[in-house]
This record gives structure tokens, C-alpha cells and sequence, in this order.
């Protein structure tokens, strides 16, 4: 398959992930609806979620948040984290 039907932007195709990011059933879901350029941006604004919200990945919490962000950007399900830079200095995830 050279090009999937991005759910980010129907109607214009996109290259597909080369495989799942995650060996689950997001990971999985990804995959088949999300394009490659997608994810791309979707790693970058990862980044800054985690930088904002000094965020380690390495702890349950923190991944869980943003598979919660992840499934609010890429599928619009849910409340994408604010990254207001007024706020520097605020460490952890909204509401904590």
C-alpha cells in the first residue's frame, strides 16, 4: 500500500506508517488510520507536551496521558492538553 486515507485529513492520502508505533490495539489502530506525516507531527507536539509538562515516559501516569492526548488529537476523542507557555514552570499533567 503506497498511500492510506489519512483520518486526519479525508480525501487526501497520505504514506503509511511503515509499522504500528505501539504493539497494542492503539498502536494497531494507528496504523491503519493515521499516515505517516501525521504521526510525524504527532511526535513533535509529543515532545512539547512532555517538555511542558515535564513529563517521564518511563512512568505509568505520564504514558497514559498521553495515550489519552493521542487519542484527543489523532482522533478527536477526548480534550487535547493546552500548551500555554505563559504558564512556564508548571510541571505534571492538567488537574494534577
Amino acid at each position: 500500500m503506497t498511500h492510506i486515507d489519512c483520518r486526519r485529513h479525508p480525501g487526501t492520502p497520505g504514506p503509511p506508517l511503515a509499522r504500528a508505533p505501539f504493539r497494542s490495539p492503539l498502536g494497531e489502530r494507528i496504523e491503519r488510520e493515521i499516515c505517516a506525516d501525521c504521526w510525524r507531527d504527532w511526535l513533535q507536539h509529543q515532545t512539547l507536551l512532555i517538555n511542558h509538562y515535564g513529563l517521564d515516559p518511563r512512568k505509568a501516569e505520564s504514558r497514559e496521558f498521553l495515550y489519552g492526548q493521542i487519542k484527543a488529537v489523532l482522533f478527536d476523542e477526548g480534550e487535547v492538553a493546552e500548551i500555554d507557555t505563559s504558564k512556564q514552570g508548571t510541571i505534571g499533567p492538567p488537574g494534577s
